[in-house]
């Protein structure tokens, strides 16, 4: 039966909300918070900066990390830039039009109080990493940098040349190993989270698996974050690293805490094409790169002549002739449905015909090859890597991939998902971008969370709440443990022919082809029909080497996989009840004469959240309304 999610987001003017929200919140007393222990799982940029938060303010935290160490968390790849209304610009920013901006990327379909709060802390972030020493790029009179993003007017992106998520890791990681050191909190490495524990209702610990001997762990708390990124690799390409996966945040749905919004994924516009059978992942080219360079295909068909040797006028720039007032800075999920359609009518570029050019020939006979150098010189250096062609000569050739997901487990205000207990941070919530992520908020929203958000909010389960105490000994560690354990051996006794990584590729086909940058109801019908095949087939043949008791890199893959199976038939059926087209999420069947978005606000303004019923059966559908008290609903338009 369908019920009522109570977002728990605080009555009063928008922009009081969060300040007065705080005020109201139960504390919980320095003296008393060492006897709370909070397990933190994943340690990327939300990760990090919550363990590091938390700790500082005096709880016991256990940090969980998938590997050898935090700084290999996959907040590395986020290369472009950090969002922050501080109008360092004077160019009319400010923290309402950044939260204006995020809600109108989103297409309307995320929380305007969470969004709101999102914009407000973006400003103390800044002050933060400033204070760690992270290296942002600065103007010649010593001032913070500031460049533009798509979806946005102003120039609100904090940058560390083309390597801001790995400056931003570094200083999170920096304030995370202090705590280490100081012993306000407990690192285990090459551990990977396999079950959520509950106690009476409440989340009380995990379930790991030690990734080097194979032995499964109990670790019980006071509260779990989860902190594990997205979903992405469901398709298999992506541009997200290949540890990457949603095994923790689907034992938590498994365990009550309900998916919220999983057809919503990001495309990003500006990737290394696709090249052959033999990749595993895509490379992502900063969103940065769209400030100078230009983006266009050949006027005719079939063009099969190189750059520079087709001439201005029979060259279509068609993100700037279609979108003059933004041009090549229009959102990702714009940019990437009209690159699609490009190379649909047969204008793509290079061997494959499905890629468009990213041209910095206007820009650097304008500023300079030193100048482009100084703001791209290591996404420059990385693109010939990989392609063997130099792209202060000739055009970047890029093409859209799987980038970041919008959807995640669904949380109230306080970022606790319908676990008691149980927080999720992050790229792994729902909360802050709707339907389509804005660039540079990916890296806003996992340190908003980390250190402004939930070091408060976590106060309202750790002193709202009666928390008994509990050990590992407890009944239900015992019965999570084996679970996990059943699942693996269950694995391994398949015996059959075909690889985890053989059928990964064959989900993530079927993922992008009915499920990917657009999608209509005859080929979402198809998906779910091939993917309860292939899963079949997956629990039928899989062929898995080795044992559950040792370090068996195979066996860490394919639990996986059998996750991704399961989820990506949520990710349908979520897809195919949204009738309407929103975002990232373009069903072909809800589109303008101009082939853009046609929202349904009537029937679908609110949040889809879906709880499991167990195996074989189908999901339950509960719904938030999304309230707009202060935007008005509007199509949106980047001409």
């Amino acid at each position: 039966m369908s019920q009522v999610l109570d977002s728990k987001v605080p009555s009063g003017d928008l922009a009081d909300k969060w300040t007065q929200y705080k005020f109201d919140l139960k504390l919980v007393n320095p003296a008393n918070r060492r006897k709370f222990k909070v397990i933190v799982v994943g340690t990327g940029l939300a990760g990090s900066s919550a363990a590091a938060s938390l700790a500082e303010m005096g709880y016991q935290v256990h940090a969980f990390c998938i590997h050898d160490s935090p700084r290999r968390a996959h907040s590395i790849a986020a290369q472009g830039g950090i969002n922050a209304a501080k109008n360092y610009k004077n160019d009319g920013d400010s923290v309402y039009r950044l939260f204006y901006d995020t809600i109108k990327g989103g297409d309307y379909r995320s929380r305007e109080a969470n969004v709101h709060r999102l914009a407000e802390v973006s400003r103390n972030i800044i002050d933060q990493c400033v204070a760690q020493g992270v290296p942002f790029a600065r103007e010649y009179g010593g001032l913070l940098a500031n460049r533009s993003f798509g979806g946005a007017q102003v120039s609100r992106t904090f940058y560390a040349r083309g390597q801001t998520g790995q400056q931003l890791l570094l200083g999170a990681y920096s304030a995370l190993m202090r705590q280490v050191h100081t012993g306000g909190v407990t690192m285990h490495t090459r551990q990977e989270m396999l079950e959520l524990v509950t106690v009476d209702g409440v989340a009380r610990g995990i379930i790991t698996r030690n990734l080097i001997t194979g032995e499964l762990e109990r670790h019980s708390a006071d509260a779990v974050l989860l902190c594990t990124g997205g979903y992405g690799n469901v398709f298999f390409l992506s541009t997200n690293a290949k540890a990457s996966n949603v095994t923790a945040a689907w034992r938590a749905h498994k365990r009550g805490a309900f998916f919220a919004n999983p057809c919503y994924t990001q495309i990003h516009p500006t990737c290394i094409p696709v090249s052959g059978s033999h990749q595993s992942k895509l490379t992502l080219m900063s969103e940065s790169l769209r400030n100078d360079g230009r983006v266009w295909v050949p006027k005719k068909e079939g063009d099969q002549r190189k750059a520079a040797d087709i001439p201005d006028a029979e060259r279509d720039y068609y993100l700037e002739r279609k979108y003059p007032s933004f041009g090549n800075l229009v959102p990702r999920d714009v940019a990437s449905r009209n690159a699609k359609q490009v190379c649909d009518e047969g204008r793509g570029v290079g061997a494959t015909g499905m890629a468009v050019y990213l041209d910095f020939a206007d820009a650097i006979a304008r500023d300079g090859k030193a100048a482009i150098a100084a703001r791209y010189g290591n996404l420059f250096e990385m693109y010939e890597r990989i392609t063997d062609e130099d792209p202060y000569k000739v055009p970047m050739r890029i093409f859209p991939a799987v980038h970041y997901t919008m959807g995640g487990l669904w949380v109230d205000y306080n970022l606790e998902s319908t676990v008691p207990g149980l927080f999720v941070l992050g790229e792994a919530n729902f909360s802050d971008h709707g339907a389509n992520r804005l660039g540079a908020s990916a890296l806003m929203q996992g340190l908003a969370d980390g250190y402004f958000v939930v070091p408060s909010t976590i106060a309202a389960h750790l002193a709202g709440r009666t928390l008994p105490p509990v050990n590992p000994q407890d009944p239900a560690f015992a019965a999570a443990e084996n679970d996990a354990r059943e699942r693996t051996e269950k694995l391994l006794s398949v015996g059959g022919n075909r690889s985890a990584f053989e059928m990964h590729r064959e989900l993530g086909q079927i993922c992008w082809d009915y499920c990917g940058m657009s999608r209509n109801a005859q080929g979402l019908q198809t998906a779910l029909g091939k993917i309860r095949d292939l899963r079949e087939a997956f629990w039928n043949d899989l062929k898995l080497p080795g044992s559950g008791s040792e370090l068996n890199q195979s066996l860490e893959h394919a639990g996986r996989v059998a996750d991704f199976m399961e989820f990506a038939e949520l990710k349908v059926t979520d897809a195919l009840h949204r009738e309407e087209s929103c975002g990232g999420h373009f069903r072909e069947e809800h589109q303008t004469p101009e082939n853009e978005a046609k929202r349904n606000d009537e029937d679908f303004s609110y949040v889809a959240a879906w709880e499991y019923e167990g195996p074989g059966k189908a999901e339950t559908l509960h719904k938030e309304d999304l309230i707009f008290d202060n935007v008005k609903l509007t199509t949106r338009s980047y001409k």
